[in-house]
């Protein structure tokens, strides 16, 4: 009686991972399988997976280029009636020169010295901001202001001088720095937001008097109202006078 033979042992199962197909390829050609209404919502849609890093790089947060302090607010005293000021430091902490130029929601009633500026790396500069103050209908001080000031940033060649144009130029390059909310002071109520305010007026009126000293070296000098005295002018009324004294010598 013949025996059957034993069933040949079976090896164990080994996965070729060379042979099987990438997931990824797989997924993609199931939405490519799907109907186009389908394909829109299909988790593995190249085009969906695009659109998604777009949005992504929209609320990641942008890297800034500029430090700004204050950082959130601007302050003015509350002076209905007149024309008051802010002032803001505005620092390059980028590797690159940068430049910078505010917006605002009231341009008829706001302007800032300077609007715009390029700033080296590691460069800073207070900029002073003028608001007319308003008369209120109820001569009370308002709670909340809707007015904001914008500052945006772009990044430049060391060699380009400040043009509002060049925001417009490349608009796509340009970064919304900070949005600043308005905020007023009582000046007859000292906080240290009005004794900050105070100090950077003061840096600031000192930096412009500092540009303007070169400018005054180098022109004419004023010595009160309406009296100016040119110094090239005395110099060559000196050189004539000596000419003169050396002919009248030479002929006696």
């Amino acid at each position: 009686m013949d025996v059957a033979d034993p069933k040949p042992h079976s090896e164990p199962k080994v996965w070729n991972f060379f042979k099987l197909p990438f997931r990824h390829s797989s997924n993609t050609a199931s939405c490519h399988n799907l109907q186009p209404h389908q394909q829109r919502h299909c988790p593995n849609n190249p085009t969906l997976e695009g659109s998604i890093s777009s949005v992504a790089r929209l609320i990641l947060p942008t890297r800034r280029r500029l430090k700004l302090d204050p950082s959130k607010k601007l302050f003015f005293p509350y002076e209905p009636g007149k024309q008051v000021r802010s002032a803001i430091r505005v620092k390059n902490t980028s590797k690159s020169h940068v430049a910078f130029k505010f917006q605002t929601t009231a341009p008829k009633s706001c302007f800032m010295r300077p609007p715009g500026a390029v700033l080296a790396p590691g460069e800073s500069i207070i900029a002073t901001v003028f608001k007319f103050v308003e008369q209120p209908e109820n001569n009370e001080k308002p709670d909340k202001t809707g007015l904001k000031f914008k500052i945006m940033s772009l990044k430049v060649k060391g060699t380009v001088d400040y043009v509002p144009e060049l925001f417009e130029e490349q608009k796509d390059q340009v970064t919304v720095e900070q949005i600043l909310r308005v905020v007023f002071l009582d000046p007859e109520r000292p906080s240290p937001a009005l004794e900050k305010l105070k100090r950077q007026l003061a840096d600031a009126d000192a930096a412009i008097e500092a540009r303007k000293k070169p400018a005054e070296d180098a022109g004419p000098k004023i010595l009160g109202e309406g009296l100016v005295i040119d110094e090239w002018k005395e110099r060559r009324e000196r050189y004539l006078a000596k000419q003169q004294g050396e002919v009248v010598v030479d002929s006696v």
